[in-house]
């Protein structure tokens, strides 16, 4: 069964893998992604957005895709929202499965969905006191694209 969150609060990585594995003697490896809000061109901070329940509903299938494609043991998705600060963790992807190849190409397409797929929104707040909303990047749609 899938763990999917999305909260304020900032998560434990070592207690979230520590959680998936535990008791487990059929995972064979957690591949894991972990993504940063870094301060690029002054940032001070990030703040997301969301409806609730409809992104939780969005995150369940972009997780269920995933376990379709791979044969998963395993898997876990925290996506935080509210105002976060240059250094604070955002996102977490687990994925585990018997073998690595599987956990690895399943947090790979689910951190790339999560890009393009969620519904979040992002403002982004200057030092300056300026702020802007960030826009979709072709960059991201294509990475997403590459899985069909």
């Amino acid at each position: 069964m899938a763990t999917i969150r999305v909260q304020e609060a900032p998560f434990d990585v070592a207690a979230e893998t520590a959680a998936l594995s535990a008791g487990r003697v059929d995972v064979g490896g957690i591949a894991s992604f972990l993504g940063l809000c870094r301060a690029d061109d002054g940032l001070a901070a990030l703040v997301l957005e969301h409806y609730p329940g409809m992104t939780e509903r969005a995150l369940a299938g972009i997780v269920a895709e995933a376990e379709g494609r791979w044969p998963l043991t395993g898997c876990t998705v925290i996506h935080r929202v509210g105002r976060i600060l240059p250094g604070e963790p955002i996102v977490l992807v687990l994925a585990a499965s018997r073998h690595r190849t599987a956990a690895l190409e399943a947090c790979a397409f689910l951190i790339d969905w999560l890009k393009t797929g969620a519904p979040f929104w992002k403002r982004e707040e200057f030092a300056d006191g300026q702020s802007r909303w960030v826009e979709a990047r072709a960059s991201d749609d294509a990475a997403a694209a590459k899985w069909g």
